[in-house]
C-alpha cells in the first residue's frame, strides 16, 4: 500500500511560499533608523577615535559610521570586517540570497578592500520555509561569494518569526589605500555607480504593483557586485567612498558630510534612475517605511530648496545593495571613469561636488 500523503505537505509544495509577505519590512529598510540608531550610541560609552586607548592597530571604527571596521595586522596590510543580513526583498529564494551576500560584501568593497571568507547568517520561521528554499536562498549566496572570489566557510542559523539572511565578511586592504567618510575634500566629484529606486520598486513588487519587467530591473542592479571599490583604492584614484543602502543617498552622504566636515551639492536632476516608473510610483504613494524614517532624518543634514517630493524621496529611497558613492578629485575623474567601464557598473553620474562649508546636503 502506497504511503499516506501529507495534505499539508502536498499544498506547500504546490503553492510557495511568497518569501515577502512573510516580513515586515523588505532588504536594508528594515534597518533601524539612523535618528534611533544615534539617540542609542549617545547613551553608550563614547566611542574613541581609531587608534586611541592603546587601540593603535585600529584603523577605522564606528565613531565616522564607515561601512566596516579596519584592524591593521601589519605595515602593508589590514582587515576589514563586516556583517549585513536582513529580511527577503523579493519571492524568489535563490535571488535573495544573491541580493543579500551582494549588499553584505559591498561593504568591503566601500571601504577599498577585498573580500576573501564569509560566514553564512541566516534565521527562518521551520515552519513556513523548506528545507528546499532554505537551500535555494544559501546557493544564491554562495553564487555571489564565487563571484567575489570570497571563500564561504560556513556560518549559523536560528529559528526566527521573520526569515532573515546575510553574511559576515572579512577582506583585506592596504592600510595606505583605505577608502573612508572621514576623506571627502572641497573640489570632489560625486559620483553614483548604480541608478536608484530599489527600495521603492521592491515595495510595488510586494503591493503587486510592479510589472515582471521592472521586477527583473530590480534584481539585475542589486546582485551586481561593487567591485570597483577595490580597484580605485588599489589604483589610488578615490579617497573617500561609501555604499548607498538602507538609509539612503541623504544618509549616507550625511555621514561623509559629518566625518569630513565638508558640504555637499547635489544635482537632483543628474540622479540616475532605474526606471521612469519610479518617480510614478512614488507619486502612487508607494513608499517603503524606511524611506520615509530617511525622509524625516534628513531633515536634520539636508537643505532641499525648491527640490520637488519624488525627487526628495528617491534621495531618502532605502537602497539595498545599492551604488558606490564615490569622492573623485577632478584629476582622476578620468580614470575612475575608465575603471568603472571595465567593471561594466551600471551607472557612472556625477551628480554633485564636495565644498567648503559646515556639514551639510546643499540640493540644487
Amino acid at each position: 500500500m502506497a504511503p499516506a500523503r501529507n495534505p499539508a505537505r502536498a499544498s506547500r509544495s504546490s503553492q510557495p511560499v511568497r518569501l515577502t509577505q512573510l516580513a515586515s519590512c523588505a532588504g536594508c529598510a528594515a534597518k533601524l533608523s539612523q535618528t534611533l540608531l544615534r539617540d542609542v550610541l549617545r547613551r553608550l560609552p563614547k566611542v574613541s577615535p581609531p587608534g586611541a586607548n592603546g587601540q593603535k592597530n585600529v584603523l577605522v571604527n564606528s565613531s565616522t559610521f564607515d561601512d566596516a571596521g579596519i584592524y591593521q595586522l601589519r605595515p602593508d596590510l589590514a582587515l576589514v570586517q563586516t556583517v549585513d543580513f536582513f529580511t527577503p526583498i523579493v519571492d524568489d529564494a535563490r535571488d535573495f540570497g544573491s541580493i543579500a551576500a551582494a549588499n553584505a560584501l559591498s561593504d568591503v568593497y566601500a571601504m577599498g578592500g577585498q573580500p576573501v571568507t564569509a560566514m553564512n547568517l541566516i534565521g527562518v520561521p521551520a515552519d513556513k520555509v523548506d528545507a528546499a528554499t532554505l537551500a535555494a536562498i544559501l546557493k544564491g549566496g554562495a553564487d555571489k561569494a564565487k563571484e567575489a572570489g570570497c571563500a564561504l566557510l560556513g556560518g549559523h542559523t536560528i529559528k526566527l518569526a521573520e526569515p532573515v539572511y546575510g553574511l559576515s565578511v572579512t577582506g583585506l586592504v592596504h592600510p595606505k589605500r583605505i577608502l573612508t567618510n572621514a576623506a571627502a575634500r572641497p573640489g570632489d566629484l560625486l559620483v553614483l555607480t548604480k541608478p536608484l529606486g530599489t527600495g521603492i520598486i521592491t515595495t510595488a513588487i510586494k503591493r503587486g504593483l510592479a510589472s515582471p519587467a521592472l521586477g527583473r530591473v530590480a534584481v539585475r542592479s542589486m546582485t551586481r557586485l561593487n567591485t570597483p571599490g577595490a580597484d580605485l583604492a588599489e589604483e589610488g584614484l578615490v579617497k573617500a567612498a561609501t555604499d548607498v543602502t538602507g538609509f539612503g543617498l541623504t544618509g549616507h552622504l550625511g555621514n561623509i558630510v559629518r566625518a569630513s566636515g565638508v558640504t555637499a551639492e547635489v544635482s537632483a536632476q543628474a540622479l540616475p534612475v532605474l526606471s521612469p516608473d519610479v518617480l510614478g510610483l512614488i507619486d502612487q504613494g508607494c513608499v517603503p517605511g524606511g524611506t520615509q524614517s530617511n525622509l524625516a532624518a534628513a531633515e536634520e543634514i539636508v537643505d532641499w530648496g525648491t527640490t520637488r517630493h519624488s525627487l526628495r524621496v528617491l534621495m531618502a529611497d532605502a537602497q539595498t545593495s545599492g551604488p558606490l558613492l564615490l569622492c573623485v578629485a577632478p584629476r582622476h575623474w578620468d580614470a575612475v571613469r575608465a575603471v568603472l567601464k571595465r567593471h561594466r557598473t551600471l551607472a557612472a553620474a556625477v551628480v554633485g561636488r564636495v565644498v567648503k562649508g559646515k556639514p551639510l546636503i546643499r540640493v540644487v
